[in-house]
């Protein structure tokens, strides 16, 4: 699938003197703690199904443990993981208020959440949202039950089959817990907003001949509101409380003037969203014999949460020849006619913020039987089942058709600065709750057989059955298009999918292994996909190895992608042609059902080095090329082109060359494409009592269908800033304090916003944080988040706030204190 000869060069080079891992400090614990098991166990390392006795592979991962994210802070999964140098783009978090759906997701290499494969304890997770999701949310996984992250930074189709095209996040839970622990965890920003607090509980006890770890947790995030941020500018939108008639606000008099004063619509948007979180979970293992042991795991979580945007702001084309003529007759032109519509603008302050509520719950439920063979083979059979149900609700919604028969029947009232009642709202039907729902489900049967030969050939094979179903049904006002918010049609699909793997990896001396592995999907959709991997190591000496990977991926169309029907947007957009009012314009998003898989194609190359003893490096090159990709255009670039009279772009949007953007469209296609690569480099140092690790991710390109995103920054897509780097030092001050600093660098990009050029500035973000260990049982931990209170970069076309909250720190300097009791 490569079409690039040096790219094949570079592998038959590769698998000669192979590539590299990109490994953290928490890496380097791991791997002590494997090679002290050496003579015990054969472990699974993430990107592979063979158990092995050593933590190198031929795939770059990177561990996070459990005490690393206890002393930074991080109170979620995907605030862990938007801190990585791989993260990039745009991803959903606590920080997202503008068409979240209270989701947090991961977006490795920025290549797209949906590329990102999810796993939990090395099975697949359950899609989660309000439905009909094409990724998971993040919330659903508490993080007091987390051991530990593995990041594969690596395309791995031929191991896991779909979405695993720009890597593996595989989340693994804690195990054999014997004990209790109790953690009260708060925090707080410097301005005395955003207060959040929570409460976990785990224990765990011998039952049965097995081990039993029941746990629960609760979280809390409280609200923050964007004006109470100093680098926040009022909002100026055309969009008035006193409502507009033909561009003209009423003058209290009966006449109409000018509008000259915008609406600040920062006053009543989050700036951090709101949600409260309570998952329960436990997991059970049971030794049935003395070659067969059983585990099973169940988890649960409520997730209730709450996005808060300024009013509804209402357009209706009035029919003028329905109005009084002391009305209309003051729009007439120098012919003395009246145009045939007018349009009507209104900020609908008078029913209230726009308030955004979700309630989703989602379960899975895992169980599996692993069993031991005399020639050192394990056979596995498992069965995991999620489920995703969720009701939504906007509150202070607009019915455009009550509206607009209430303004012919009350055109005094509308046509005056005055506030219009909400019980006068009410009356007429005009302002009410929108209800939907959605929810998304899985089942998948997998079995395995792995060995070793009495060659040290280790081998895997197995197959696998999976059911994929999602809906999302919107309320019947926004179905049937009479909602003042963006028309948008029902989901409802599913497909299943069955597989076939074998994975091998051959020692063709002490030195040099190869590994391979390939795999086969037959979709109920658009039929059968092949994947294949090919990667090898090199050991020069036991301090320095080389390794590569040269692998091919898919992504199979989501249910939303495949089933999804029209679906409003309000994108910030610039029209070139001037004739839209408002920088937020409406447009048409689209699926298709005869849509076809992504295919993909990676490459890894790097090093790993033990320079002296506590003193190592990793360095490696990645390389991931999309054909087919499953995407939208750049509607901004397709506006800009049809403006220069480039018809097929015109046509691409459903627009007119004279700048009609009434039926704008964006139709989800196979025609797009991505490439990417950079270098990863990691160092880590440690002595004494002393713990350092610099991590880094320099971006050499990021181009998609043909438009260069490289060190540059979008409202609408993120950013792709060609540096970001952590550093972090732990300190053993005492034997009973450790201090721990933690910083993280985003270089400086460059954006266009309208047709004017910015640039943002480097960022740097320090945290701090200690520890102090009362004995074994209780310690107390507190820390800043943004020590210097360090503003986010105005990017004018954000998303947000002028700024892409998902890259820069809206929040501010923030407090947190907690405290874990064992016994």
């Amino acid at each position: 699938m490569f079409n690039k000869n040096s790219i094949v060069k570079a592998f038959l080079f590769g698998t000669s003197t192979v590539s590299a891992l990109s490994v953290t400090a928490a890496n380097a614990e791991a791997q002590q703690d494997a090679q002290q098991a050496l003579d015990v166990e054969r472990i699974e390392i993430t990107g592979s199904r063979i158990n092995r006795t050593d933590m190198e592979t031929a795939s770059p991962v990177a561990v996070i443990g459990a005490e690393q994210i206890a002393k930074s802070g991080f109170t979620s999964v995907q605030e862990i993981l938007n801190v990585q140098p791989t993260a990039a783009g745009m991803s959903l978090g606590a920080t997202s208020n503008n068409g979240s759906g209270g989701s947090a997701t991961v977006n490795l290499r920025g290549m797209g959440a949906q590329r990102t494969l999810v796993l939990l304890n090395g099975r697949r997770m359950v899609a989660s949202g309000t439905g009909a999701d094409s990724s998971v949310d993040l919330n659903t996984i508490p993080v007091s039950m987390i051991k530990s992250i593995e990041i594969l930074k690596d395309g791995a189709s031929a191991v896991y089959g779909s979405d695993a095209i720009a890597g593996v996040v595989n989340i693994i839970t804690k195990k054999d817990f014997d004990g209790t622990e109790l953690k009260v965890e708060a925090s707080q920003t410097d301005k005395g907003d955003g207060t959040s607090s929570g409460f976990s509980a785990l224990t765990g006890f011998e039952l049965a001949g097995g081990n039993l770890v029941l746990g629960a947790q609760y979280s809390n995030r409280g609200e923050i509101i964007q004006s109470d941020r100093d680098f926040v500018s009022p909002g100026q939108s055309s969009y008035v409380p006193e409502g507009t008639l033909g561009g003209l606000v009423p003058d209290g008099n009966g006449g109409f003037i000018p509008r000259d004063y915008g609406y600040d619509y920062t006053k009543q948007s989050y700036a951090q969203t709101p949600n409260d979180l309570v998952s329960v979970f436990s997991g059970f293992n049971r030794e049935l014999d003395a070659d067969t042991e059983f585990s099973a795991d169940v988890m649960f979580t409520r997730r209730d949460s709450t996005q808060q945007m300024a009013p509804q702001p209402a357009a209706i084309d009035l029919d003028t020849s329905k109005l009084d003529s002391k009305w209309s007759d003051q729009f007439q032109d120098e012919n003395g006619d009246v145009p045939a519509e007018l349009l009507y603008k209104r900020r609908m302050s008078d029913a209230g913020p726009r308030i955004f509520k979700q309630q989703t719950d989602t379960i899975r439920a895992s169980v599996g039987v692993k069993g031991y063979l005399e020639n050192d083979a394990t056979w596995d059979f498992s069965a995991t089942y999620g489920r995703n149900d969720a009701k939504d609700q906007v509150e202070n919604s607009i019915h455009a058709g009550n509206m607009e028969q209430s303004i012919y029947a009350n055109q005094d009232l509308w046509f005056s600065p005055e506030a219009i009642a909400n019980s006068q709202l009410m009356q007429d039907g005009i302002s009410y709750v929108e209800e939907n729902e959605g929810g998304n489900e899985q089942f998948t049967l997998a079995a395995g057989y792995s060995g070793l030969t009495e060659s040290d050939i280790g081998y895997a094979v197995g197959v696998e059955s999976r059911y994929e179903s999602g809906f999302y049904t919107p309320d019947i006002i926004t179905q049937l298009g009479e909602s003042t918010a963006a028309q948008q049609d029902p989901t409802a699909g599913n497909y299943s999918v069955n597989s076939a793997y074998l994975e091998v990896s051959v020692p063709l001396s002490d030195a040099f292994t190869v590994e391979g592995a390939t795999r086969y999907d037959d979709y109920s959709t658009f039929g059968g996909a092949t994947t294949w991997k090919l990667g090898a190591t090199y050991r020069f000496t036991d301090a320095f190895m080389l390794r590569s990977v040269l692998a091919t991926g898919f992504r199979a169309p989501s249910v939303s992608e495949l089933y999804a029907g029209n679906s409003g947007s309000y994108d910030y957009l610039a029209d070139p042609w001037g004739n839209a009012p408002d920088p937020q314009i409406l447009v048409n998003y689209t699926g298709d059902e005869n849509l076809q898989p992504e295919e993909s194609d990676s490459f890894t190359l790097g090093a790993v080095w033990e320079i002296a003893s506590g003193l190592s490096t990793t360095f490696d090159y990645w390389q991931f090329e999309i054909s087919d990709a499953i995407s939208r255009v750049d509607v901004q670039n397709e506006l800009n082109q049809c403006f220069e009279g480039v018809q097929a772009s015109c046509d691409t949007i459903n627009i007119s060359q004279s700048g009609d953007l009434s039926n704008l469209t964006s139709a989800l296609t196979n025609i797009g494409q991505q490439n990417t690569s950079g270098l990863d480099w990691n160092v880590s140092y440690a002595f004494d009592r002393y713990r350092f690790t610099w991590d880094s991710t320099y971006l050499l390109e990021f181009e998609q269908d043909g438009v260069d995103y490289t060190g540059t920054i979008d409202g609408n897509i993120g950013g792709y800033s060609e540096l970001k780097s952590t550093f972090m030092v732990n300190a053993d001050v005492t034997d009973n304090l450790s201090a721990q600093y933690y910083a993280q660098y985003v270089k400086g990009m460059e954006g266009n916003a309208w047709g004017d050029p910015f640039t943002t500035d480097d960022v740097i973000y320090h945290n701090v944080s200690a520890t102090y260990y009362l004995g074994d049982e209780w310690n107390f931990n507190a820390g800043v988040k943004n020590l210097l209170d360090t503003e986010p970069e105005n990017v004018p076309n954000g998303n947000d706030m002028d700024t892409v909250p998902s890259v820069y720190d809206v929040i501010g300097r923030t407090f947190f204190v907690s405290t874990t009791f064992n016994f």
